[in-house]
């Protein structure tokens, strides 16, 4: 009996357990459940979308809200910036951060000096010591313009790559073919020297070049090129030009004795140092005897030089006096010693400023850097062509001078050796103390 009541539970059981599974199963295939479960799996899935969107709906908005910012802002930052730039240039307020770059620019522009010489013939040589001697001295980098004839291009070339690199580095150059830009080229050509008439024509070819030195081959620095590049400070506004007069004395003075034609001031001017402002030059109309209206520089040259060929005697000088005799508020001029020629001391010392400064820049013209006229000069001029780069000036350059100038005492010029030697030797000095003082106290 007992066996029997427990069977009978089992099976009670096993019955309500499959009556419950089989109700489960077709509940959950109602329709009516599926639809209220899927309703309620589509309500979540909306609430976790709309969630995601509105995070995203968000940030779009806030990059669109600073890209807004931004249009807005970039024009009235330009604007600020412009009125920067407007403050910096004149110079009266601090200038911004903005402003200094460009400024530093044209600062580090402004360091480099230019100086341009004509070769021809047979002046490589000299034109080079000319270089050499501007480089010994000078604390600034120099671009050298080099106005050439077509055989001493590749000379001059091969000559300047091979100085030291100590040498190199304070310079570049740039070689350029004999070239005019009005009138007959053979003509040009052959006006007083080969090839000298081209220095009328630099302010036309060195378009982007602002300021320039101009020196004859026959010229030597005794002191840095800085110190005439200076005088361009000097000019007031109507002057666009500086040379040294031709002489002191008007009674010796070859245009006040022999000129057919008209020159500047009392004695004239001599060219063979002309440091020159080119962009006054082109912006300038120059009076003339020709037509009652200016001509610019370029205009001006060959009608002038058509008037006067048959009455000129050194080419192009006289052309750059006519010039200025018409325009003598565009003319500075600087003192004898900046262009020492034999004329201040053949006919006796007649330069007071080399006597008492000594000579600046030695002009040997006359061709005595070659003979035996004028000794003096010739002194210097081989002195500072044998020096080898980088050796000791006092005693490879300067000693070397001073002894050779012992033998030329009994001429006209060598009986003042102090003006030769007063400058080069104070500037070695200074080249000495910045060197080598300056470098021992700092250690």
């Amino acid at each position: 009996m007992r066996i029997h009541c427990k069977v009978v539970v089992i099976a009670v059981c096993f019955g309500v357990f499959l009556l419950l599974y089989f109700l489960g199963g077709n509940a959950a295939d109602d329709p009516l459940l599926r639809e209220v479960a899927e309703q309620e799996e589509k309500k979540k899935e909306e609430e976790s979308n709309s969630s995601r969107r509105s995070h995203s709906d968000f940030g779009r908005d806030v990059a669109e809200k600073f890209a807004k910012k931004s249009r807005v802002e970039e024009p009235l930052q330009g604007r600020k910036e412009r009125k920067a730039i407007n403050r910096g240039v004149n110079a009266k307020s601090k200038p911004r951060n903005i402003v200094g770059r460009p400024l530093t620019k044209r600062k580090r522009v402004e360091d480099v000096m230019h100086l341009a010489v004509v070769a021809c013939g047979n002046r490589l040589d000299e034109t080079l010591t000319m270089v050499k001697s501007a480089l010994l001295f000078s604390l600034k980098r120099i671009m050298f313009h080099i106005f050439a004839e077509d055989p001493l291009a590749p000379q001059f070339e091969k000559r300047l790559n091979q100085w030291p690199h100590s040498i190199s580095s304070k310079f570049q150059y740039r070689i350029y073919p004999i070239t005019f830009s009005v009138g007959n080229a053979d003509e040009w050509k052959k006006l007083f020297k080969p090839c000298a008439a081209q220095r009328l024509f630099l302010p036309v070819i060195l378009k982007d070049v602002d300021s320039l030195l101009y020196v004859d081959t026959d010229v030597l620095f005794l002191r840095p090129m800085d110190d005439i590049w200076s005088f361009l400070k000097s000019f007031n506004s109507t002057q666009l030009a500086a040379m040294a007069p031709e002489h002191e004395v008007p009674k010796i003075g070859w245009y006040s004795r022999f000129a057919r034609h008209p020159f500047y001031g009392v004695t004239g001017v001599n060219s063979g140092v002309m440091l020159m402002n080119l962009t006054r030059i082109r912006s300038t109309l120059f009076k003339n005897s020709m037509i009652p209206s200016g001509l610019s520089w370029e205009d001006i040259l060959h009608p002038l030089y058509q008037k006067y060929k048959n009455h000129i005697t050194w080419g192009d000088q006289d052309l750059l006096n006519i010039i200025f005799h018409y325009n003598p508020e565009c003319l500075f001029i600087f003192p004898c010693q900046w262009n020492y020629r034999p004329d201040h001391c053949m006919y006796g010392s007649n330069c007071k400023g080399a006597e008492k400064e000594g000579v600046s820049i030695l002009h040997g013209n006359r061709g005595v850097y070659h003979d035996d006229k004028q000794p003096a000069f010739k002194v210097v001029y081989d002195a500072i062509c044998d020096f080898p780069f980088e050796d000791n000036m006092f005693q490879s350059l300067f000693y070397p001078i001073q002894t050779k100038f012992l033998d030329t005492v009994n001429t006209l010029c060598g009986r003042i050796p102090q003006v030769f030697l007063k400058q080069i030797e104070k500037t070695m000095r200074k080249a000495f103390d910045e060197k080598v003082v300056r470098h021992v106290r700092h250690n």
